[in-house]
């Protein structure tokens, strides 16, 4: 706290300090997508001399100002890792103090060889100021992918076998499609995004410390997928098919249109992925010596094939320059067959010794999203936008489970269950934004946010020792009922004085929740349900110095929180597997974190390092609870239990050498912290108890990018991660390795992509637990080796005029 106000002291200070007469003033867009550009170098060198004048990096909306130029002709320079540096000429005087040169575009950096020009090794990676930027619509490894094989070769991010991803080797993680939840939790968004096709990306943003203008859900940070929508003059489109080693296929088409007032754009997709899966559990019950008293265990092996269909559409009317209207809509059709065996072996007394189990499963989803958007833009200064959306998702589920078991007496039994859900979510988005500067550098970013959600997922059963005796089972009826409101205002303030630079926020939100699970018999009327409702606050600050050199160092803080999934809260127990019960815990409560973060970046033309060394405490944290009932059954539920602390170093390394090779690389090394606990579930025994733990984790990737002769581009990926701790346990390293190879024809109209996903076969989840009278492992891997072929044919104006933005100074004495 000390080291903030003190900070805070010396940005007031330097606030007191006039400016001199002269300054020059831009702003930086990406001049492909018109995107403001932050982070970039800006540097003033005296014409005469070549000496350093001055120097800033653009800020969040890529806009900069250098003041204190004394009279004289000097050169601007623009620059930044995967762009062409630009320089521009201009002359300060006492008759024309301040310069102004408005927009200045940037263009992605070409590379050459053998006077060919080489595709793919552009600028696949940007910093923001508050964000990693990472371009992957040129990811060859992922192409005919889906969204997890996007994200899954994204540094600092991982993904595992069954879909689950964290960021920093956290799980708590909010998931963005376009800057909104789009319908995505934790509950649903693995199904989600694997059914996402990767040609539909744009590019993936990471914001690891957000500021109090953002969702503060997610302890980890922010993940926010950006789909295409391009903004060239004209119409242009695509249409890719591509096949996969493992039968499985996928085709998709775009095409754009802008004109004048109107951009609009139509995006088709339709897949078909068929994968296996295979794991096993195994399960010793312990005496309280260690000592192996009996065994159970379990191989496990999963056949599914789905088949989605994919649709985005849009249009943007600019009603005047300073009004604009937006429709946007996007949906998914998903159907899914799957069908898993499990095969026991135990020597527990009383139990089965051998049984097969086989289950058939029939999912089907509907998925869709409308936003409207209007921006209205009062001056480049100051605008007002508000967006609402509505999201709408039904999932259906049918599985039949049959199951024979033979006992040491010579007996055998079976039995047969049939099941179907029927989830219904809706939800709907509201969200202003207001944003104005004035004076020198001077920012003010307020608005509200609302979400509110609505979720039913009823189940019925009907079981029997036979498929033709089976009957409704009243035990395992259940109608569970999920609401979440969360209403937000945010306001921040931030400022520029020469080399400092400062942002402070506030975020406030009230929370209503309210659960309501329903067994047979029991009604709306007669059931009370269990309500929760609580105001957070959610302070943020950020402190930044530009040194000499191109280098920025920034610190910053944040509050975050993680609230219970859905399926976390519902109580009623789920036995479809007799040996693995789970069931949730409707007083859960939500997860608060504090975080810091100290950011130094020094870039260079071809190189550029960044160093971040975080901290991260947690408390209240939400862990998932194993224990053995009175019948050696395993029983998992969650429960707030633990407080867990984390500190580490990021680095990310990007290289451009020889002029035919670009490589990104991350090393992420951590230490974790969890305390011990000990917590009684409803109707257990006795406590369940987890020793405090700590260990040092690390995790690393390497992306490579090769220009090679005859206009082939390849591209290497290849990650690893350490053993990490758990509640009541850990899981053990994995890795893993992607390839991919993409040769143009036809003047680039025509991409041909090879790759292979997982080609040592190494990509696998493995999970160690122990407790009260158990120790276990637990694997489970995907499909494994994957080769994949595309071809992509794009048409239409593909170097159409983006946009008429000026690039030449305006000389006037405007305040910025």
């Amino acid at each position: 706290m000390k080291i903030f106000l003190l900070s805070f002291s010396m940005l007031f200070y330097f606030l007191s300090l006039s400016a001199n007469q002269g300054s020059v003033r831009g702003k930086v867009v990406d001049a492909g997508t018109r995107e403001n550009l932050s982070y970039v170098t800006v540097s003033v060198e005296d014409a005469r001399t070549s000496t350093l004048v001055g120097g800033v990096p653009t800020d969040e909306s890529g806009e900069f100002r250098i003041d204190n130029i004394g009279n004289g002709s000097y050169i601007l320079r623009i620059s930044m890792i995967g762009f062409t540096t630009l320089e521009r000429e201009f002359t300060i005087s006492a008759s024309q103090p301040d310069v102004n040169f408005r927009t200045l575009q940037l263009s992605e950096d070409v590379q050459m060889l053998d006077e060919v020009v080489i595709e793919g090794i552009q600028s696949q990676m940007r910093f923001e100021i508050d964000r990693r930027v990472f371009n992957v619509a040129q990811n060859i490894a992922s192409t005919g992918g889906s969204a997890s094989d996007v994200l899954a070769n994204i540094p600092s991010v991982e993904v595992d076998p069954e879909g689950e991803i964290s960021l920093r080797g956290n799980t708590s993680v909010t998931i963005w499609i376009n800057g909104k939840a789009s319908g995505l939790s934790a509950d649903n968004r693995a199904q989600i995004l694997e059914q996402l096709p990767a040609e539909s990306i744009e590019r993936v943003e990471l914001i690891t410390n957000p500021s109090a203008r953002y969702n503060p859900e997610g302890t980890a940070g922010i993940i926010n997928i950006i789909l295409k929508q391009d903004r060239k003059a004209g119409y242009y489109g695509s249409i890719q098919a591509g096949a996969d080693s493992r039968n499985g296929y996928n085709m998709s088409g775009n095409i754009n249109y802008s004109s004048g007032k109107f951009e609009s754009y139509l995006n088709i997709g339709h897949r078909v992925r068929e994968r296996e899966g295979w794991g096993y559990t195994y399960r010793n019950y312990i005496d309280g010596s260690g000592n192996t008293q009996s065994y159970l265990n379990q191989i496990r092996g999963d056949e599914e094939r789905e088949w989605p269909y994919f649709g985005r559409a849009g249009i943007t009317y600019h009603l005047t320059t300073k009004d604009h209207f937006s429709i946007n809509t996007f949906g998914l059709l998903d159907f899914e067959k799957e069908d898993d065996s499990m095969d026991y072996s135990s020597n527990v007394p009383g139990s089965f010794v051998r049984s097969f189990r086989l289950s058939e499963n029939e999912n089907n989803m509907r998925m869709g999203n409308l936003e409207f958007n209007y921006r209205r833009d009062f001056s480049e200064k100051s605008n007002l936008d508000l967006t609402v959306s509505y999201h709408t998702m039904d999932r259906e589920e049918e599985s039949r489970f049959t199951q024979q078991s033979g006992f040491a007496d010579g007996s055998e039994s079976s039995s047969y269950q049939f099941q179907h859900q029927d989830n219904k979510s809706r939800s709907w988005e509201i969200q202003l934004d207001y944003v104005t500067e004035f004076g020198q550098q001077n920012k003010v970013e307020a608005g509200y946010k609302g979400d509110l959600s609505r979720t039913e997922s009823p189940v019925e059963t009907v079981s029997g020792p036979t498929e033709e005796s089976a009957v409704f089972d009243e035990d395992l009826y259940n109608f569970f009922r999920y609401n979440q409101d969360v209403h937000a205002l945010y306001a921040t303030y931030s400022k520029r004085i020469n080399k400092f630079g400062f942002q402070t926020g506030l975020r406030g939100e009230y929370t209503r929740m309210d659960t309501k699970s329903l067994t047979y018999g029991e009604t709306e009327d007669n059931v009370a349900p269990y309500e929760d409702d609580y105001l957070s606050l959610y302070p943020s600050a950020f402190i930044s110095y530009t040194l000499p050199g191109n280098n920025e160092l920034q610190l910053n803080y944040t509050r975050r929180v993680s609230r219970p999934r859905r399926g976390q809260l519902n109580p009623f127990m789920n036995v479809m597997d007799s040996t693995n019960i789970t069931y949730g815990n409707p007083y859960l409560t939500p997860q608060y974190s504090n975080a810091l973060e100290l950011n130094y970046i020094k870039s260079w033309d071809n190189h550029m390092v960044s160093t971040s060394l975080y901290y991260r405490n947690t408390a209240d944290v939400i862990q998932r609870i194993n224990y053995l009932n009175a019948d050696n059954i395993m029983m998992s539920t969650h429960a707030n239990v633990a407080k867990t602390q984390s500190a580490g170093v990021e680095f990310i390394v990007k290289n451009s050498l020889f002029g035919f090779l670009d490589l990104t690389s991350t090393l992420n090394l951590y230490y974790n912290s969890i305390s011990g606990f000990s917590y009684l579930p409803a109707g257990a025994q006795e406590p369940v108890t987890g020793e405090a733990d700590d260990d040092f984790s690390w995790n690393g990737r390497i992306v490579a990018n090769a220009a090679l002769p005859y206009d082939i581009t390849m591209q290497v990926t290849g990650n690893y991660n350490s053993r990490q701790i758990i509640s009541q346990g850990y899981t053990k390293p994995n890795g893993s390795v992607d390839i991919g190879f993409r040769k143009s024809f036809l003047n680039r109209a025509l991409h041909l992509t090879l790759n292979g996903r997982d080609i040592f076969e190494t990509r696998r989840r493995v999970t160690v637990t122990s407790g009260a009278g158990f120790h276990q492992e637990n694997m489970f891997r995907v499909s494994g080796r994957t080769i994949g072929l595309t071809l992509t044919y794009s048409f239409g104006n593909m170097n159409g005029d983006r946009n008429n933005d000026r690039q030449q100074p305006m000389m006037d004495d405007e305040e910025f």
